[in-house]
């Protein structure tokens, strides 16, 4: 059986740019050939168990021809693979991809395409420059600035000067000083507005903002380097005034997410949408521990029990999948109340089609126990991680409240090789803790012996403070346990380093 290629469109580099069916596309995919413009962030959405080939291609260097990339494409299609051929921008504007799907084609293997954000629209839209206005220009060009290995650009550079609109070159840092001099040339205005953006719509992002005759000089001392894009024509005035992407109060600032990974999209997401530059760094991973005899004895006696209590989404995801593993659902529960640490944990239930009956006012194991301890007045079960926290027993213990304890889920360090050179070379880098669990395993994961006094660890709780600080972690607490309050503690830490490049 032959499989089937799917081109999908990366956009230009944030993640939140990649179209619905683009995500899908990834979930289902078996195999990804990817090229060096696709964002760490859209390659993580790659399945773990899917095979990952790197054909990047930088200016002026191609490690791998496009023509062994197409044989490539083929023979995954050949073995019966669902391929996805993920490409940054949009894979028909200057991305070959219509050169990919002719070989296909030629050879009769069943291939779709899903079209992109292209940098063309997108990188001056994050730029605060709108390509097209109609107190300026009607018509947009987009051309390709880069040209073949030893050959000179191809343009017709007075046509496009005639034409009168917005230009945005691609490609095109090498060739700027030629593309500049080819619009002089052919009779552009040497004042009309320009501006060049390197690594658009990422957390990296700079504009240089100048005019033709200024614009390669410029580029050449603020060492603008590839990806960028060029832009000439009146819109770019129109930059500095519509800046809204440089003014995010987290642009510029790195921070690593430590959730595990089924867990880090919403912070992470959030982040982003403040400008951060989020390294996902999952360094734990929680595993449901199933089957699971302990968990199904309790529930075959649930009504023991007067409160069942969780400590974490993990736990709440643990308990539905043994639900559903015996044939039960919620009418097992009967009359039994259920305890949550915080919010995240009650959304959890919420999902199940469950909804807390208490909540502590602070979100952590000690708070969760001495809430449990005054409401309590039969045997309560805990549903929790096989290395819990020893508050939340201790509390009901030293209440005289009977319980049981039991272990439906462990989490795992998942080492990560380049952390510890981060860590360790990264001025200002912030780490976002939301457990004591994840401080160890970013810091299994750094390697022993590794300094973090570059390192400043923004925690949701005091005892996640204090287990970053045994590993020698400066740390920061948010005033509540709550994502809301860990991401406005980040703020307050984290000035904007995103300042545009000084005007030309």
């Amino acid at each position: 059986m032959i499989g089937t290629v799917t081109l999908v469109g990366a956009g230009p580099g944030d993640p939140g740019l990649l179209t619905l069916r683009g995500r899908q596309a990834l979930r289902e995919a078996q195999v990804v050939v990817y090229d060096r413009l696709v964002s760490p962030s859209i390659l993580a959405l790659i399945p773990a168990d899917a095979e990952r080939v790197d054909v990047g291609k930088e200016a002026s260097h191609h490690p791998i021809p496009q023509e062994q990339i197409n044989q490539i494409l083929l023979e995954k299609a050949l073995e019966g693979k669902n391929t996805v051929r993920l490409k940054g921008g949009d894979p028909f504007l200057f991305g070959r991809g219509g050169e990919e799907l002719e070989t296909l084609q030629a050879h009769g293997v069943p291939f779709r395409e899903v079209p992109g954000i292209s940098s063309a629209i997108a990188v001056p839209a994050y730029a605060g420059i709108p390509v097209t206005h109609r107190d300026f220009t009607s018509s947009l060009h987009i051309v390709t600035g880069h040209a073949r290995k030893g050959k000179a650009l191809d343009i017709n550079f007075e046509a496009l000067v005639r034409a009168g609109g917005t230009l945005v070159f691609l490609m095109g840092v090498t060739s700027l000083p030629d593309i500049c001099a080819g619009l002089l040339r052919a009779g552009m205005n040497p004042d009309c507005p320009a501006a060049v953006i390197e690594s658009g719509s990422t957390p990296r992002q700079r504009r240089l903002d100048a005019t033709l005759s200024t614009l390669a000089q410029a580029a050449r001392e603020q060492e603008i380097s590839s990806p960028a894009i060029s832009v000439f024509g009146r819109v770019c005035q129109l930059g500095e005034k519509l800046d809204w992407f440089d003014a995010l109060p987290l642009k510029g600032k790195r921070i690593v997410v430590t959730r595990p990974r089924e867990r880090a999209g919403v912070l992470s997401r959030r982040l982003r949408e403040l400008g951060a530059d989020v390294l996902e760094c999952p360094c734990i991973e929680t595993v449901s521990i199933l089957p699971c005899p302990a968990m199904e004895r309790a529930l075959e006696n649930i009504q023991d029990y007067q409160w069942l209590a969780f400590t974490s989404a993990a736990g709440v995801e643990a308990f539905a999948a043994c639900l559903e593993r015996r044939g039960w659902d919620a009418r097992r529960l009967g009359s039994v109340r259920l305890a949550s640490i915080g919010l995240g944990t009650a959304g959890a239930l919420k999902a199940c089609g469950l909804r807390a009956d208490l909540i502590p006012e602070v979100y952590d194991a000690a708070h969760l126990g001495a809430a449990l301890a005054g409401a309590a007045r039969g045997r309560v079960l805990l549903l929790r991680a096989e290395q819990g926290s020893p508050d939340l027993p201790a509390a009901l213990t030293g209440a005289g409240v009977s319980f049981d304890d039991v272990a439906c889920y462990r989490t795992r360090l998942t080492p990560d090789p380049q952390l510890r050179r981060l860590v360790e070379q990264q001025e200002g880098l912030l780490a976002a803790f939301t457990s004591a669990s994840t401080v160890r395993g970013f810091c299994t994961a750094a390697g022993e012996g590794a300094d973090f006094s570059r390192v400043t660890g923004v925690c949701i709780g005091p005892q996640t403070a204090a287990e970053a600080e045994r590993y020698g972690i400066p740390a920061v607490t948010a005033p509540e346990a709550t994502i809301d309050a860990l991401i406005e503690t980040i703020e307050r830490l984290s000035p904007s380093a995103g300042t545009p490049c000084p005007k030309r």
